[in-house]
This record gives structure tokens, sequence and C-alpha cells, in this order.
């Protein structure tokens, strides 16, 4: 497995561990590796998306040397020829100096930090990360992501990308990500890291509120007191690794307690920023933004105050777009009324057996694996946003009108993207709770027919299978 692959199992893990103890398959060293952290092999040739790259490495080289004026110390000898390397669009030499620099900077488990990266280290990483999603996507479907999101998000809003791709592509499409221009981009994941909040206070303060240090203070010991009385009730979450040393402090470690705290400084901004509009691209589900979580297209939107429940109005535009979204990737077939079986049907035959016999979509979206993952990873988003509502719903109506399209979103996760952890594990979860232990075990036998070695989908299929024997 491939080390982008092994994150994204980590994340799909760690958002659905409550399956049956999942969580113990995931330590804390997968858990803790974050973005970009391999370097792709660069080519000879210049590639589709060289011109665009070299602006947007010389627009962030630019934004670098500002930052590093602010500053007595030097920046690290590798910054200023790496900028150098992809505005010329040297690929192969930003591969290396980042492999260099990555070794040394202080995000990642097992590196030696050097403070000379700390200020400029966010551009670096914004612009690697734009690099190695271009260089790894077909041009079309990139395109179609990037463009779809920035025009579903009205100018001066604030975005939250979460996602390598929706934190890369987006800040590399923008037409001046330092300038908010045309909205503001920040990732939810990086909050807890003070250097990165100093980059955004850099970039954009006094435009909009950014949280202090004092406020990441606050949201870790709000954390810290709230982890506290959740562990002596054993109320923790599925791999929320937080305990009580020997001296009786509390000691936390792992992505899902990070996430917690970058989830209290993303409300901040929210509750200081009153007067902007705010949309997400999930990577982790934040819980406090359920209530307030609408679908927008692609993403979702962050609404000012919580809606007590989802329109039919809203429901029925989401419905219609992602039906129309996806007829031109995977053809006019899948429909409200078509069954888990006739799902999983379509993906033997065309992921599987590769028939494309009847087949009235795009091959080269078949071909394109990080589009597979992508638009299912956001379908899946704004499926779990309705299994949310319907887990809270205070009707039976309403519960069944959530099911309902969480189950078709599901579904049409499952057909863009049969392998996904997080699409599997989040399905399964969504038919074993709405008792179809039947549909949930076709799916997972559909997953291990296309990833026989996944040791993680068999472990929960005999889980199911014994589930299911003792009813």
């Amino acid at each position: 497995m491939d080390a982008s692959r092994a994150r994204r199992a980590a994340r799909a893990l760690l958002v659905c561990a409550s399956f049956f103890g999942v969580a113990a398959l995931v330590g804390p060293a997968a858990a803790q590796k974050s973005e970009a952290d391999s370097p792709k092999a660069a080519s000879e040739a210049k590639p589709w998306y060289d011109a665009r790259l070299r602006v947007f490495f010389a627009a962030k080289e630019a934004q670098a040397r500002q930052l590093a004026a602010l500053t007595n110390q030097p920046a690290a000898p590798e910054v200023w020829p790496y900028f150098k390397a992809g505005m010329g669009g040297d690929w192969r030499t930003v591969s290396n100096l980042w492999t260099v620099m990555r070794r040394r900077a202080h995000q990642y488990e097992g590196s030696t930090h050097d403070a000379r990266l700390d200020r400029v280290w966010a551009p670096i990483l914004e612009t690697y990360l734009a690099w190695g999603q271009f260089s790894g996507w077909k041009e079309k479907y990139l395109l179609a992501f990037g463009n779809d999101i920035i025009k579903s998000i009205p100018p001066g809003s604030i975005y939250f990308g979460g996602t390598d791709l929706g934190r890369g592509v987006i800040t590399a499409m923008s037409e001046s990500h330092a300038g908010g221009k045309p909205f503001f981009t920040i990732t939810q994941n990086a909050l807890a890291d003070g250097t990165y909040l100093d980059y955004l206070r850099a970039m954009y303060g006094p435009a909009i509120y950014i949280p202090t240090a004092e406020d990441s203070q606050n949201s870790f010991t709000e954390y810290i007191k709230d982890a506290q009385q959740r562990l002596a009730q054993n109320k923790l979450k599925p791999g929320e690794d937080v305990h009580t040393k020997e001296d009786g402090q509390i000691q936390i470690s792992g992505q899902v307690a990070v996430m917690c705290i970058n989830g209290l400084l993303v409300k901040t901004i929210f509750d200081r920023n009153p007067e902007r509009q705010f949309y997400i691209e999930e990577s982790f589900p934040l819980d406090w933004m359920y209530p307030y979580l609408s679908p927008n297209g692609l993403i979702m939107k962050i609404n000012r105050q919580p809606l007590p429940k989802l329109s039919g109005e809203l429901v029925r535009q989401d419905h219609e777009y992602w039906s129309h979204y996806l007829q031109p990737m995977l053809g006019d077939w899948l429909h409200e009324g078509t069954s888990v079986a006739e799902v999983a049907g379509f993906v033997k035959k065309v992921y599987l057996q590769h028939d494309l016999g009847g087949f009235t979509g795009d091959p080269q979206f078949l071909q394109d694996t990080m589009a597979h993952e992508t638009f299912a990873k956001l379908r899946i988003s704004i499926g779990g946003l309705y299994q949310w509502r319907g887990a809270n719903a205070t009707t039976a109506e309403e519960k069944q009108r959530m099911a309902k399209e969480a189950n078709f979103a599901f579904r049409q996760a499952f057909a863009l993207c049969p392998i996904g952890p997080e699409v599997v594990f989040r399905y399964v979860r969504l038919l074993l709770e709405s008792d179809r232990p039947d549909d949930a075990r076709l799916v997972l036998l559909t997953t291990l027919r296309l990833d026989p070695d996944n040791t993680q989908i068999a472990a929960l299929l005999d889980e199911v299978k014994k589930a299911k024997g003792k009813k």
C-alpha cells in the first residue's frame, strides 16, 4: 500500500472506528502522518499543469519572502532553490528539495525540527500539495473539482479545505490565495499548529479574525477539561487517545484529539467573523458543525444559525445536482430505486471484470483513481450529514426521509469508489443501523473481490457475519 493510500485508510478508520473496535487496527504512528508525505516521480516531459503551477510557485515565493522578512533568522538553504525550481518548471528538483526539507519540518513525526523552515513552511507545503495533486490527476477531473468548488462559493467567504486536494488545488486555482480572492482559504486540519496560525494572521489579518495564541490555549484547555470528564465517564470517542499519567496530568495524542482541538478553533473563526459566509470541504467530521451544515454542490455550507431540519427543497436540489453531476462519469443507471445488488453488479462488471459493454459513462473517469476517491469522499461527506440528521430526527417521518437520502448518497459513493475505506465503513454502518445486514455483507464481499488483501474489510465482514448469526 502506498503512503497516500495508507493515509486515507488511517483517516477512514479513525472516522469510522465505532465499528466493532476497528480503531485498534490503527496505531498512533499511522494516525499522525500528515499531508504530502511522499514525493512523486517527476516527468521529463513538460506536463499539462506546468505553466499554471509556475505562476503559483512565483506567487508563493513572493509571499514566503515577505514572511521571512518578519524574522531576523535566515530561511533554510533549500527554500529559495525550491521555489526557483518550481518557477522554472523543474519538477524533479522540486521533489528532491521537498524530500530534504520534509525531514526537518516540525509537523512530521520523526523529523528533526529546523526552525529556519517554520516561518515559510506553509507556502512550501501549499505549493507541494498543489503539485502533488496536479501531477497525480488527469486534467479533466482535477479542473472540474477546482472550478466547480470555486464557483459555488460567494466572494468574500471563508472556505475550509480539509483534504490535500481541498486545500492544495483550491489554493492554487484561486485568483490570489494570499489576497483572499475570491475567498479566504484555510485548512481546518492545521489550526492546532501555532506556526500555521502565525501564517494565517500574517496573511489575512486584519481582513478576517484569526485565532490568537490565547485562543489556541483556551481551545486546548477546553478540550482537556471535556476529555477528562468523558474519560471518567468512559465516553471517549473511538480512536481518542486520552489517559491520566502517574502524576495525575491528562495526556493526549493522536489525530482524533488534534481534530477535536482544531474543531474548537474552527468554531472560534466562525463565531468571530459573523459577517462572513462559511463553506467546508470535509476531512474529519467536526461534531459541532452538523446542525449548521447544508449541501452546497460538491461541498457543504456552514449556515450562520442551526437548521431545525433540511428543507425538502434543499434535499431535492442536492439529489438532482449529484444525479446530474455523476451521469457523465458513471452513466445514467443509478436512480433512487437502484438496489444495493444492482450497484454491486455494476462494480463487479466495470471495476473488476473491466467489461464496458453497455457502459454509457466516461472511460477516462474509470482510469482516474484519484477522481474516484475524491468525488466519493465529497459525496460520502454529504451522506454523513443526512445520516446524522436521521439519527437525531425527532419524528419517524424525518428519520425515514434522511435515511433515504443518506442511502442514495452512499450508493453513489460506493459506485464511484468501491474500495474507498471511508466509503465502505460508513455505508456498512448505515446499512447495519437500518437492519440490513445482508446488504452490508454484499458491500463488503464486493470490496473484498476488488481488494482481496484488505484485512480490515475482511475483519469487518467476519463481525457482520457473527452479528447476523446471533440474531
